[in-house]
């Protein structure tokens, strides 16, 4: 009789086989959830640029919903202010919103009184700069004293997005802003469903620093519906923003299936099964790790 001894594989080797299947149902039980995650966040320059090209190609409302977001990116240096404050008043020009032309361009005042329109460009724009910049000097340069008009608003947007809502559902949505300075005028929300198209914009009802606002059922389809909150000046610029144009809030919308067609559902329950399967597999073979076999050889 021979007496063979028999190590089963070390036990390294289970635990990165535990975590394959892991990785591998969690890869089965998200295949739309990465709609719902965050881009990464754009640079000032590359929204400026973005809401360049979309002015030129007479997108004038997707130009202002970029240049939003460029405008309250922290940091955003005095010369990309500038710019975002000139293409935001052409926008506004061409649009014929006047009172929030009049507003970007006395915001660009503030930051540079000096600054002057190239004589290349159209006269139109070059016109509407003169008579702002009469008009402001008129009014004793309102705002030039608060330094370089930089400063960073008090105004805060406090705000909580629903984790999920059901096809056709009407969304409800509500906050409290944070302005001790008394600086907002309206509250807008934006939104879109899935995460191409232009977005559209609504008026949210605004009282004592409370905001409730609907995104109406039509747009709440599958996989999600993207939105981003505005808190605007008298003049009408943003002085606050929840989310933007590039980087908005978004809430999954289940399929009609319902539960068991929800990835929220199945990622428990395919880590539960998972576990249930591998776990003891693991401890069982991890236990036998030095088993001895006994074979019985006659001649």
């Amino acid at each position: 009789m021979t007496l063979l001894r028999m190590e089963t594989a070390p036990r390294w080797w289970f635990k990165v086989l535990l975590t394959m299947l892991l990785g591998l149902c969690l890869g089965i039980a998200l295949p739309g959830v990465s709609h719902a995650q965050s881009k990464k966040k754009q640079s000032v320059a590359s929204l400026i640029k973005k809401g360049q090209k979309h002015f030129d190609e007479q997108k004038y409302e997707e130009s202002i919903q970029t240049l939003s977001a460029a405008l309250m990116r922290p940091g955003i240096a005095g010369e990309e202010k500038i710019k975002v404050f000139q293409l935001l008043a052409y926008n506004y020009i061409v649009l014929q919103r006047t009172e929030e032309a009049d507003g970007a361009v006395r915001g660009l005042l503030v930051i540079d009184e000096e600054y002057q329109l190239p004589e290349t460009e159209s006269p139109r724009f070059r016109d509407f700069f003169d008579k702002v910049r009469k008009d402001w000097e008129d009014d004793g340069k309102p705002g030039l004293k608060e330094e370089t008009g930089l400063a960073v608003s008090k105004v805060k947007i406090h705000h909580q997005s629903p984790a999920e809502a059901d096809p056709g559902a009407t969304i409800s949505l509500e906050g409290e802003i944070d302005d001790p300075d008394i600086e907002v005028s309206t509250v807008s929300v934006s939104y879109r469903a899935g995460t191409k198209g232009k977005f559209k914009a609504t008026k949210a009802k605004y009282a004592m620093r409370k905001f409730t606002v609907d995104i109406p059922g039509d747009v709440v389809e599958p996989p999600l519906v993207e939105y981003y909150i505005e808190a605007r000046s008298k003049a009408g610029l943003p002085i606050a923003i929840r989310g933007d144009a590039e980087n908005p809030l978004r809430i999954a919308v289940s399929d009609s299936g319902g539960v068991l067609t929800s990835p929220w559902f199945w990622i428990p329950v395919s880590i539960a099964v998972v576990a249930a399967i591998v776990i003891p597999v693991v401890i069982v073979t991890t236990s036998t790790s030095e088993s001895q076999v006994t074979v019985n050889i006659f001649d």
